[in-house]
């Protein structure tokens, strides 16, 4: 199609004065076009490492506030010199896990590591302040626990943040900016956590430590294995023998170690096992929801539920579990009402699982799971 010269000066007569700034605005649309299409991604590059940045700098306070305040508790019982070294030292450990390219007894070499570990780190607390009570000692190592992992979050993702700024990647950038919400989640659960190991109170994630305090309350207790007690008591008629890990230091015990000993003593005349833990949430979940499930509830790298499945197939003896839902910052912070009183609601839930599965004079196991820091017997 042709067009008549005419109708071209018709229409440069109709735009007169417009047209040099209809050329302007065109120019400056494809030239904004042209810039953005070529440092556009750099632009974005930059102000996502400055979102990131900030983060960083977030979690370097946090860091530093657990340094500090581990500092300030073990110098409250110490008056040796070099502490701030020692515990910068402690703050840098790490641990390699066992080869598993053969996986045949890989969880007893796992075992074997994480004994070594926590017995070392028992000792470093106990020379860094050798006026400490075994309960404070106790405390004082998962104050440092918690601001251990503070000081590895903080590395790892400044780490990320400056191979990224360094080498101007954005995918790097963008996969870090896209997990920093998590991250930071879990960053103020360890900073929470810090307050309630300083002061020796007890956390979410003893909820199942609580059930079984309060369920052998006034009975007459043993130490069964490693840090771990248990209870004879008399529950609606059947006679449960309750474990726990021997509180009031922050302490976990070797609950599966506790329940092999008591299968391999009781044999066939245990009925029923029934594990108390809490257990993860899910957003929209209420905290402090008591649930019921099937299987071996121990949370943890995994060895002492390992010991107990092991001897179900010996036994065919039952496993049970009465779980409360509970987030990461709740498993670690100050133990919260909702989960007071999820104990005994807990409590309740096992007496009519214990109704429905077992008889009056049946011997069942009840296993409290968590840390029993500031939980007595």
């Amino acid at each position: 199609m042709i067009i008549p010269a005419s109708s071209l000066l018709g229409l440069f007569d109709l735009l007169g004065d417009k047209l040099p700034d209809l050329i302007a605005s065109a120019i400056f649309i494809f030239a904004s076009m042209a810039f953005f299409t070529i440092f556009g991604q750099r632009i974005q590059l930059w102000m996502i490492l400055r979102q990131v940045r900030t983060s960083v700098d977030k979690l370097k306070r946090m860091r530093d506030k657990g340094r500090s305040m581990a500092l300030e508790a073990l110098e409250e019982l110490s008056s040796g010199e070099g502490l701030a070294e020692k515990v910068d030292r402690f703050l840098e450990h790490f641990v390699i896990e066992p080869e598993s390219m053969d996986p045949a007894g890989v969880v007893w070499k796992l075992e074997r590591i994480l004994d070594v570990r926590k017995q070392k780190f028992l000792d470093e607390v106990r020379r860094m302040a050798p006026e400490a009570s075994e309960a404070e000692v106790r405390n004082l190592e998962g104050l440092l626990e918690a601001a251990l992992a503070l000081n590895t979050l903080y590395k790892l993702v400044r780490h990320y943040y400056l191979l990224g700024k360094r080498t101007a990647s954005f995918y790097i950038v963008v996969q870090l900016q896209m997990l920093m919400p998590l991250i930071m989640k879990n960053a103020r659960a360890y900073a929470d956590a810090l307050m309630a190991f300083r002061h020796g109170q007890p956390i979410g994630d003893g909820v199942g430590a609580l059930v079984a305090a309060k369920l052998m309350h006034g009975h007459p207790y043993e130490r069964l294995v490693e840090e771990t007690i248990v209870a004879r008591v008399e529950l609606d008629g059947r006679e449960a023998y309750v474990v726990k890990a021997e509180g009031p230091g922050a302490m976990v015990g070797k609950p599966g170690e506790a329940v092999k000993k008591l299968l391999e003593e009781l044999g066939d005349a245990v009925k029923a096992v029934v594990f108390v833990d809490a257990t993860t949430k899910l957003e929209g979940e209420r905290t402090g929801e008591v649930i019921d499930g099937v299987g071996v509830a121990i949370g943890g790298p995994g060895v002492e539920k390992f010991k107990v499945e092991e001897l179900s197939l010996k036994h065919k003896v039952p496993f049970y579990a009465v779980l409360v839902k509970e987030g990461l910052s709740d498993a670690i912070s100050p133990l919260r009402k909702e989960l007071v009183r999820a104990a005994d609601v807990a409590i309740e839930r096992i007496r009519s699982l214990l109704a429905e599965v077992t008889q009056e004079g049946d011997k069942v196991i009840i296993v409290g799971v968590g840390n029993t820091m500031g939980i007595g017997q």
